[in-house]
């Protein structure tokens, strides 16, 4: 790679069907480590591509509507999320120190500030606020500090901020609804826009911010800086887009490797019929059986439970059933 690249941790993504590859994070975190060692300014980690075409889309109508299962607890893993953010950004030093007191602060200030401008723009556009738009743009926030969490100054995280509230709430809100090709992918979770766009924007605009004083007391490679301080920043920030490229590139083949070898061993993706009922109630399980909504598991179509007798279809009563 040459002299340094700015590397966002897990930010360049599609959609995940390998998110949880043990194999393929620890290329990936060494392939960092490399990047850092050589030059780069990455303050925390490895960046991610997740490949969706191997798996195809869900039904037509859960991809018309899917509400989260449950707001409130959507919120409060939204607070989680954000508490353990701010704990891997700031403990990447491992230790207490200057570096890591500031890339505690940065995260805060991004991650709100994304967060504000992405309600704004929700407001100003529909009308009304989301808090399903506010996670999103908290999460947005999140992912853009984190390759510069500890090498921009505060008014660098809130230039940063403003940035991934509002380029990825376009790109999600407007492009990809008129985009036929991105109409075409399944993205449940629109990480690509929350993940890649947002992931670019912090590994370019780390490139673009990071103050050099920082840099020295976290980076291996002296005289590390962002194009905004002079010097030699612009050629830095010309590695930071080749680099992620090198990222995008690398993942798009890895991950395909590793899913055209589960695919060989199982599929990829349920059959119509079970996307219908549901995962969960295919193994004959149900997450909720509320209020005679009753089980939707059929054993005359989809087998025997696990204990091996035979349940013959049933409409459930009140609470939900036991299996």
């Amino acid at each position: 790679m040459g002299a340094g690249v700015l590397e966002p941790r897990r930010t360049r993504r599609l959609d995940g069907v390998v998110e949880g590859c043990g194999c393929l994070t620890m290329m990936q975190t060494r392939l960092s480590k490399q990047m850092r060692q050589s030059g780069g300014l990455d303050f925390r980690g490895s960046q991610k591509l997740h490949n969706v075409r191997y798996v195809g889309p869900r039904s037509t109508k859960d991809r018309e509507r899917f509400p989260p299962n449950n707001v409130l607890l959507m919120l409060t893993g939204a607070g989680l999320l954000w508490m353990g953010w701010a704990g891997f950004n700031g403990g990447d030093p491992y230790s207490a120190n200057i570096d890591s007191s500031i890339a505690v602060l940065n995260t805060n200030i991004c991650a709100a500030t994304s967060l504000l401008v992405w309600t704004c723009l929700d407001v100003i556009v529909f009308k009304k606020p989301s808090v399903i738009g506010a996670v999103q743009g908290m999460i947005t926030g999140l992912v853009c500090i984190t390759p510069g969490a500890g090498l921009v100054q505060g008014w660098a995280a809130i230039a940063m901020g403003v940035l991934s509230g509002s380029v990825p709430w376009f790109t999600m809100m407007i492009v990809h609804k008129r985009s036929k090709l991105l109409q075409k992918v399944d993205d449940t979770l629109g990480v690509f826009h929350t993940h890649a766009v947002a992931g670019f924007l912090g590994g370019v605009t780390t490139g673009l911010f990071a103050e050099p004083e920082l840099c020295s007391l976290f980076l291996p490679v002296t005289n590390s800086r962002g194009a905004f301080y002079g010097g030699s920043g612009g050629i830095q920030l010309l590695k930071q887009i080749v680099g992620a490229g090198f990222v995008v590139g690398w993942n798009v083949v890895v991950t395909s490797i590793i899913c055209v070898l589960i695919r060989l061993v199982m599929p990829l993706r349920m059959s119509d019929e079970q996307l219908l009922i549901g995962d969960d109630a295919v193994h004959g399980e149900e997450a909720y059986a509320l209020w005679g909504d009753g089980e939707k598991y059929d054993s005359t179509k989809h087998g025997w439970y696990s204990d091996g007798t035979e349940h013959p279809p049933k409409f459930s009563v009140g609470v939900t059933q036991n299996v």
